[in-house]
């Protein structure tokens, strides 16, 4: 059987199962491709080399028994694989975290920011970071910046530390552990804030997939309404935010429940390609005008 075939029989019995995508792939047979490269040591990005490539039986049995493990366990490929990518950056990746997929990566690749950013940028905070993805992609965005990485779990930290020192960043790039803007100094100011918050509202959250389900829920369920986390960050943010910072916000599927939230709080919707209001942007001088009031 030539490998271009069994991708064809692996991405039915995806779609036959019913598994879901969005881990960093949109479709079967982009999943099954992933497994099947990986699995065998092939090349992820050069399909075409490989496609008439006869499969050994002893390999159809392996590439069999890894395709019925997504199945079987609706685990994301990523945690199957232990790497993900990130605008063609590489990171390591467990069930300790949630598998990188903001869409604040391709804002700062794209310069979609760049129009709004301080004309110096001297210390950069990447909050909720999780794998430490987006502090990786913002050192390397911003050379000559010091970048504080935080989050609340200590295991998603354990992660983030392991692509820190994958990328050589460990120099720039400093993990704090605690809840929100708690977690830095009651002195420090940034030039940039970058937050991919948990913000999935309750409903939604009962309704995701069981792929969604294998990551940490403390990552993704932001109360109610979603906005849980962010009402305490946009009450702090301010405090620690230089004169001309900007604060980079995604917000997913919840602009409905972020316009209720703060409906005095005048922000800049910035456009990707899968929507234009799941990523915000606001200047200090924007949250200091809006702030909404702290939570009780």
């Amino acid at each position: 059987m030539k490998l271009i075939d069994y991708l064809t029989r692996a991405s039915a019995r995806l779609d036959e199962a019913g598994v879901s995508f969005g881990h960093g792939t949109t479709n079967s047979h982009d999943e099954a491709a992933w497994l099947v490269l990986w699995r065998l040591g092939l090349p992820l990005d050069d399909l075409d080399s490989v496609a008439d490539r006869a499969l050994k039986k002893s390999e159809v049995a392996t590439l069999d028994a890894l395709i019925a493990q997504r199945i079987e366990t609706r685990k994301p490929a990523a945690y199957l694989t232990g790497e993900a990518w990130l605008q063609g950056v590489p990171f390591t990746v467990d069930e300790r975290v949630i598998v990188p997929r903001s869409l604040i990566a391709e804002v700062l690749a794209e310069g979609v920011i760049d129009a709004w950013m301080p004309v110096e940028i001297h210390r950069v905070l990447d909050l909720c970071t999780g794998n430490g993805s987006l502090a990786v992609l913002a050192a390397m965005a911003w050379p000559d910046v010091a970048v504080d990485a935080a989050d609340l779990s200590p295991d998603a930290l354990a992660v983030a530390k392991v692509n820190v020192e994958r990328h050589e960043l460990a120099r720039r790039i400093t993990l704090l552990q605690g809840n929100g803007l708690a977690a830095v100094r009651r002195d420090r100011r940034y030039d940039v804030i970058l937050c991919n918050p948990p913000y999935v509202n309750a409903a939604s959250m009962a309704a995701l997939p069981a792929e969604f389900r294998a990551e940490p829920e403390m990552a993704l369920a932001g109360g109610a309404d979603g906005m849980d986390f962010i009402r305490t960050l946009l009450a702090g943010a301010v405090a620690h935010m230089t004169p001309d910072a900007v604060l980079v916000l995604e917000i997913g599927n919840e602009r409905e429940h972020f316009d209720a939230a703060f409906p005095e709080l005048d922000v800049v919707w910035l456009p990707t390609q899968l929507t234009d209001d799941a990523v915000l942007l606001v200047t200090r001088a924007m949250l200091a005008a809006g702030l909404p009031k702290s939570p009780t």
